[in-house]
């Protein structure tokens, strides 16, 4: 690992944190632009590097700092969106390496950044189940759970891929991310 690569860590975590700050409060869920930057950062600094900038930004959230939506302290483990956040780390970390084992285009940068997408999901869902399941004791809690805290949101993850899709290839060529 580089300088680069030190310095950008934390520029990607706290561009997570600024994502966060850009909401559309829908229940359970908020809509941000924090699973934007997760997936830049991993097609950005790469697999390992992605993860820990996710990893730097939760910590920091767990230890009292308000980055995440609904602000931080590490209560927020409780919270039915947790495990959403928790995802950023496989989501990065999968953004990333899509990214390496392929041809960097437009059509790669959206598979990767839906795959990230997904990642996010596989672990924000069943979390959000558990929560319904365990704490609100709705006994429809996996339905529930895939109803709101999924598909609701599938349309705009996709808008996000497509977005970062496009940029990605221009953006790529500004910092040198093809010569990785």
């Amino acid at each position: 690992m580089n300088i680069r690569m030190l310095c950008l860590i934390p520029v990607c975590s706290a561009l997570t944190a600024a994502g966060a700050l850009i909401r559309i409060p829908i229940a359970p869920v908020p809509i941000t632009l924090q699973n934007f930057f997760v997936i830049l950062t991993g097609i950005i600094l790469g697999p390992k590097a992605g993860a820990m900038s996710q990893i730097i930004y939760i910590i920091i959230g767990l230890a009292g700092l308000p980055v995440f939506s609904g602000g931080g302290g590490p209560s927020y483990i409780f919270k039915p969106t947790f495990g959403y956040i928790l995802g950023f780390i496989a989501a990065s970390a999968t953004a990333g390496y899509v990214m390496k084992q392929k041809k960097f285009n437009a059509a790669t940068v959206f598979s990767a950044s839906a795959l990230g997408m997904l990642a996010i999901y596989l672990i924000g869902v069943p979390y959000l189940a558990l929560y319904l399941y365990f704490i609100m004791h709705n006994t429809d809690a996996v339905g529930i759970a895939l109803k709101t805290g999924m598909m609701l949101f599938i349309p705009g993850d996709l808008l996000k891929c497509m977005v970062i899709a496009m940029i990605m290839p221009r953006l790529a060529s500004l910092t040198r991310l093809k010569k990785r």
